[in-house]
């Protein structure tokens, strides 16, 4: 049987059919590879996105629902109430406004931290690995200077140089996103020259592809789950770097933050008079955004190194067989006191 194109060339029904099939297969390898980059959906991965998801939205919609934070009024240093659901500061501005205000600072920065440090870990540690020679041995020596200085005193005495007046939110995040590239950028290089070895990138080259398209098309979505993983880390860094930062007196001028809520907190003795409303909010929303996106990157670790995940799987059917072995001895025991009943029965 024959099928007729538009310019009357007979084609085979079968040729169609086999074409068809080929190009199902494909788009279904393609679908499956993208499905391998995505972390499998674990209630602890679900818990990571809920408190992400949850603190995103309350610093996006809160400061739109909430009053003026920075509103003085003549109660201060009042416990959490009707009218004011965290309570006020020492000037009477009110906690759960400052914590929305604050929250999307802290994220703003975070995140800012994240795209940048992973935009120059990707290219000192891609881009020279797979150029190699001078540029790489320099980039290498860059990464390996900036791993060397501990990270934290180099973000002071830069922050330290900064005039206040200067020292905006962009700033502290270009700040920390220069001292919290390198050990991304290594791990990096080390994928980069494992994966530029193969044969599809060999391939390429051959064929006379640009350096860029090879870098981007054939070595980039391999280390797409290395990469999420560094940037989730940058975030968890640079939102406990900004707090560090702002509670020594060196963070955002003219911004809030959650590092300078428990700044001002700890100026006004919140603790000490015991004004857990003021100081005990802001720790808490890091602690969770910190354990939320820790529990992102556990999942996305997983991608990264499949023994975790086979490990994971092991014990999901070690558990299985558990349960089944323990229900087999349930209905065995159900079994034998049936049967000593009948026993007693006949006797």
């Amino acid at each position: 049987m024959t099928n007729f194109t538009p310019d009357n060339n007979p084609v085979p029904v079968d040729a169609l059919a086999a074409e068809n099939e080929q190009r199902d297969r494909a788009g279904r390898r393609v679908r499956s590879g993208w499905r391998m980059l995505l972390p499998t959906m674990t209630p602890w991965l679900a818990l990571g996105l809920f408190l992400v998801a949850g603190i995103i939205v309350f610093a996006i919609v809160g400061p739109w629902l909430l009053g003026d934070p920075t509103t003085v009024r003549n109660i201060g240093m009042t416990g959490p109430s009707a009218e004011f659901l965290l309570g006020t500061t020492n000037t009477g501005q009110d906690v759960l406004a400052q914590l929305a205000v604050a929250t999307r600072g802290s994220l703003v920065i975070g995140f800012t931290v994240g795209i940048l440090a992973t935009a120059l870990s990707a290219f000192f540690g891609i881009y020279g690995a797979y150029v190699g020679g001078f540029a790489d041995d320099l980039f290498s020596l860059l990464s390996n200077v900036f791993l060397v200085i501990p990270g934290l005193p180099l973000v002071i005495v830069i922050a330290g140089f900064v005039p206040r007046e200067s020292r905006g939110l962009w700033t502290i995040a270009v700040v920390l996103a220069l001292t919290s590239w390198a050990a991304g950028a290594r791990v990096l290089r080390a994928q980069t020259l494992s994966v530029r070895n193969r044969d599809y990138v060999a391939a390429s080259k051959i064929s006379g592809e640009a350096s860029w398209r090879v870098i981007i098309v054939e070595i980039l979505p391999n280390l797409l789950p290395v990469l999420a993983s560094g940037f989730v880390f940058a975030v968890i860094a640079a939102i406990l770097g900004e707090a560090g930062l702002a509670f020594i007196g060196l963070g955002a001028s003219n911004s809030s933050t959650l590092g300078t809520m428990l700044y001002f907190a700890q100026n006004a003795f919140a603790l000490s008079v015991g004004a857990w409303w003021w100081f005990l909010p802001p720790g808490l929303i890091i602690a969770l955004l910190g354990m939320g996106l820790s529990l992102i990157n556990f999942s996305i670790d997983e991608i990264i190194n499949p023994k975790l995940k086979h490990l994971r799987q092991h014990r999901k059917r070690a558990r299985k067989a558990a349960k089944l072995e323990r229900e087999m001895a349930r209905e065995q025991h159900r079994a034998q006191d049936h049967e000593s009943a009948i026993e007693v029965a006949a006797r």
